[in-house]
């Protein structure tokens, strides 16, 4: 079977397709197979959202509870959600290969209630990489300021990370900083710096869905012109910021040299939120060389139907700052905004994990009774 003709342009224009999904149910049916073949998919993530949807499912984690027995609650989660993680990987490998290791990763992010909690995020991060035991996964840490330490230690191990929770251009840069001493440091110890990837996950639609409420308020003729247009000129200026910092970083040229990737920017939270909105809007605007987007099913099946996939991101900095200026004079706090998006973000993901819990433990319960 072809691949998809909108998704195979996209892809030729240099970024690489992620879904924003797993399950037992998705691994086993194929549909991911399927999806690999045919639409051009190269990658997985995960979050604590996805896996609240995935093992809320009656049915297929049963056997693998059986087996665990009455295990606490903790246990059985890492052992239901590496478990599908190590699957997927597998179906990868061949991608990851092909690709030297740069896509076909997976992604497992560490429990949320460690977001402010540097120590154990990354002595989670390690267990997490050790369970999974494969070159092609990757450890999910947010982007919080207790977590970037986090991701220096973890990549410093030689553990891929993907970066997640970003909002700001200020964090990303710092996000970029923590990669670099990471790598360094990786480095020094002695890792064998191709097989490292990284990404950092930039959320873009939640962006326009603040900023796009504050201007409704607002409600002049200005403003209302300015919606729909935060979200992609905040992620633009983002790929402004990772083409001048690895082209320009001394030290991360001497790291390149010795074999290090640079760490692609994600466009994160890519589904449309607003139906006026083109539903492939957060892909066709961010299309350019060395980006991952990671969307949901429904965003990817959009993008096959009417994807544009023509480079979009090239020669809009200018217009992009525009963009943003204007939302300062008009008296739109970026920081602020942003600020408040990363901490919903972690109180999001913990909600859910709280929600995993529960279902994971009716799961031990039931098969147990």
């Amino acid at each position: 079977m072809a691949q998809n003709v909108h998704t195979q342009k996209t892809s030729d224009s240099g970024v690489s397709i992620w879904l924003d999904d797993l399950s037992r149910s998705r691994i086993e049916s194929g549909s991911l197979q399927d999806l690999i073949a045919n639409k051009n998919v190269v990658g997985v993530t995960t979050n604590p959202s996805i896996f609240q949807k995935a093992l809320a499912e009656v049915g297929p984690y049963d056997e693998q509870l059986k087996e665990l027995g009455k295990v606490d609650v903790e246990t059985a989660i890492r052992e239901l959600t590496t478990t599908d993680v190590r699957n997927a990987t597998d179906i990868f490998r061949e991608i990851a290969e092909a690709t030297d290791y740069v896509n076909g990763r997976v992604s497992i992010e560490v429990d949320p209630r460690l977001a402010h909690d540097t120590e154990n995020t990354a002595k989670q991060a390690v267990e997490l990489w050790e369970k999974v035991n494969r070159p092609n996964a990757m450890i999910k840490i947010p982007a919080t300021l207790e977590g970037l330490p986090a991701i220096t230690a973890t990549l410093a191990k030689g553990i891929s990370v993907n970066v997640t929770l970003i909002f700001s251009i200020e964090r990303y840069e710092q996000v970029i900083d923590a990669y670099i001493e990471g790598i360094k440091q990786a480095h020094a110890n002695g890792h064998d710096l191709t097989k490292i990837a990284s990404v950092a996950s930039f959320f873009v639609s939640r962006v326009d869905s603040a900023i796009d409420a504050k201007l409704e308020e607002i409600g002049t003729d200005e403003a209302k012109a300015l919606e729909g247009k935060a979200a992609v000129a905040n992620a633009r200026i983002a790929y402004e910021l990772f083409e001048n910092k690895f082209a320009n970083d001394p030290a991360w040229a001497e790291l390149e040299a010795a074999g290090a990737k640079r760490q692609r920017p994600l466009w994160a939270s890519t589904g449309t939120k607003n139906p006026a909105y083109s539903p492939s809007k957060y892909v066709d605007e961010l299309v350019a060389e060395d980006v991952v987007n990671t969307m949901p099913e429904k965003t990817l099946n959009a993008l096959a139907e009417q994807g544009n996939g023509a480079p979009s991101i090239k020669g809009t900095y200018e217009e992009s700052h525009a963009v943003m200026d204007k939302l300062a004079e008009l008296g739109i706090d970026i920081k602020q905004v942003t600020d408040k998006l990363e901490a919903d973000g972690v109180a999001a993901f913990i909600k859910s994990w709280d929600s995993v819990i529960a279902d994971v433990q009716a799961g031990i319960d039931r098969v147990n009774a």
